[in-house]
């Protein structure tokens, strides 16, 4: 299983995560804003994006991000939203 070694806030718009596979992944907050795959922005039955992703703003940024468990992250983002579990799987798939 391929686990992050090291996450780092590049500051409040990106972060970085380094792989147990040797990647290292940048994402910012616009594009992790897009990409929740909480029940509010995918449904959960048909697992259509339910998220007008045109309407998060480019200058979205992270209040906070905590890590949940030994499996993932949660971000806090700077429009208020904060429900989306990020697995580390699915954070390596979307690199």
């Amino acid at each position: 299983m391929i686990e992050p070694v090291k996450i780092i806030e590049e500051n409040d718009a990106e972060i970085s995560i380094e792989w147990s596979d040797g990647r290292v992944s940048r994402f910012t907050a616009p594009r992790l804003r897009r990409a929740c795959p909480c029940a509010g922005c995918v449904n959960e039955w048909t697992g259509e994006k339910m998220l007008d992703e045109s309407s998060i703003p480019d200058d979205i940024k992270f209040n906070s991000i905590s890590i949940v468990g030994r499996y993932a992250l949660n971000f806090h983002f700077s429009d208020g939203h904060d429900t989306g579990i990020f697995s580390f799987n699915y954070l390596w798939e979307l690199t």
